[in-house]
């Protein structure tokens, strides 16, 4: 992406959070409104991460509005773009991350966005907007950022952890939880190689795939994140690839945990909702994404999952989090996952060969 956020905090930011929630506390039409007592007059049907929301937001949503919201998670972009291809109109809404935006945009897939119907979008940062593969965020809204990093344990851990070299350690076999992931666990091998997470070089990947390959006899387990998140708080592993929401909730449960973004780079991300072209619930995705970037609903999701809200009216109570609000320096060794077509199919096909030999 063109601008991902520095992360410069001035005082405005209270100012902004207060004006944020005086703004938008009043907005609950009846609060006390029982969800079995509300009268729906549509359904609109959201597609998003697992464990990526605060489902008391959505209750909030559907009092207010009388629209009901049919949920559903997925466990990867991979899984969520290859449920899209089958059905493109299975759902309304989505959220992905950049590179599959990126790939949806490409592939026109998604509703050009009336951003006039959707307000609260001058609530972002503008360090959010404008991405690369969006300018002017015709087709995204910004929804949550963060970064991938190592999630270790202090006391098991006998050096200091700063790259991503500490994962292919014999030393620590058994006790390295890999992320099932694609793009993330490939870009950690490209990373730690010095190459960028996006390479499309043959040479490249095959030094990736084989780093890979070489320890699959050392690693405990691929998981998803938040898996990996649960059995580190539960001493079940010494290191593990993580999403920085989930290295936040697994230190808070346990402070044997720290997080780190190793020396040689890693992925920085936003994600963002997008609308699928075909929607026949283009008004309520519009009233359900500005309603989302509130202050105090992006207060409320941020509490829940631990990611970074692009909507600056919510920072105030998170500024002193390390991993939530990282060092200018730090993000400054990552880099944004982006489509391209030919990498994709190759980035595919190491993938299957990497998981089909675990």
């Amino acid at each position: 992406m063109k601008n991902f956020i520095k992360y410069v905090v001035l005082p405005v930011v209270v100012l902004m959070c207060a004006a944020g929630f005086a703004g938008c506390t009043a907005n609950h039409n009846n609060p006390d409104k029982k969800k079995s007592d509300i009268k729906y007059t549509e359904t609109l049907k959201v597609y998003n991460a697992s464990e990526y929301i605060d489902r008391t937001t959505i209750e909030d949503f559907e009092k207010e509005f009388a629209i009901k919201i049919e949920y559903a998670e997925f466990e990867s972009n991979e899984d969520m773009y290859a449920e899209i291809s089958k059905n493109p109109n299975a759902y309304d809404i989505l959220v992905p991350s950049d590179y599959t935006i990126d790939r949806l945009i490409q592939e026109n897939m998604l509703a050009k966005l009336d951003k006039s119907k959707i307000p609260n979008i001058g609530n972002v940062a503008e360090e959010y907007l404008d991405l690369t593969y969006d300018p002017g965020n015709d087709y995204v809204v910004p929804y949550m950022a963060g970064t991938l990093g190592i999630l270790y344990n202090k006391k098991r851990v006998t050096e200091t952890v700063d790259s991503w070299g500490v994962l292919f350690d014999a030393k620590y076999s058994g006790k390295i939880l890999m992320l099932d992931s694609e793009r993330d666990t490939i870009g950690v091998a490209l990373k730690m190689l010095g190459y960028s997470m996006n390479s499309n070089d043959d040479a490249e990947l095959k030094q990736a795939k084989d780093k890979l390959l070489a320890i699959r006899s050392i690693i405990a387990d691929y998981n998803g994140s938040e898996e990996i998140r649960d059995k580190m708080v539960a001493g079940e592993g010494v290191l593990g690839v993580v999403y920085s929401g989930d290295a936040k909730t697994a230190i808070d449960r346990n402070p044997d945990l720290a997080y780190v973004i190793p020396k040689e780079g890693a992925n920085k991300w936003i994600d963002g909702f997008v609308i699928m072209k075909n929607t026949r619930h283009l008004d309520a995705a519009y009233q359900f994404i500005d309603f989302m970037c509130r202050s105090n609903i992006a207060v409320r999701n941020m509490a829940k999952i631990g990611y970074t809200s692009p909507v600056s009216g919510a920072w105030a109570e998170f500024l002193g989090n390390r991993i939530m609000f990282p060092a200018i320096e730090e993000l400054d060794r990552c880099e944004s996952f982006l489509y391209g077509k030919d990498a994709t199919q190759k980035y595919s096909d190491m993938w299957e060969e990497v998981r089909r030999l675990w």
